[in-house]
């Protein structure tokens, strides 16, 4: 049930339409193909890219996922008890994000394409009995 969920799309990186098929070329920490969407889905043939530069809307997702990264690295560090000094929490928000940057701007890439690519029943299930998948 979980697999074939808005939320195990988006964090997987998986086509919209279908929920099968990646969604990048390679992983989001291959850095020369870093964060690249790839043309088509390779499951149900939906075309990632509406437009030129249509990616470019999920710099202000990029921005919004970083902000909970970093409210969630400070909220575990007030429940382990280590916010008690700013430099502290300063440099493990900073590492947090260094870290996570990569999934931070693929993952902003599917939550982008999930707000205009929606998910057809239809096209998963003949997708599903493909005999190439």
């Amino acid at each position: 049930m979980f697999k074939r969920s808005i939320i195990h799309s988006i964090l997987f990186l998986k086509c919209p339409q279908c929920r099968q098929g990646e969604f990048l070329e390679a992983s989001p920490y291959n850095f020369s193909k870093m964060n690249k969407v790839k043309e088509r889905c390779p499951k149900c043939e939906l075309k990632y890219s509406i437009e030129p530069s249509f990616y470019t809307g999920s710099m202000y997702v990029s921005y919004a996922v970083g902000i909970a990264f970093a409210v969630a690295t400070y909220v575990l560090l007030l429940i382990f008890d280590y916010a008690s000094n700013p430099l502290t929490i300063f440099i493990s928000i900073v590492a947090v994000l260094a870290v996570s940057f990569p999934y931070i701007g693929a993952v902003s890439k599917s939550i982008w394409a999930h707000f205009f690519f929606k998910y057809n029943k239809s096209i998963a299930k003949k997708v599903r009995n493909d005999s190439r998948t």
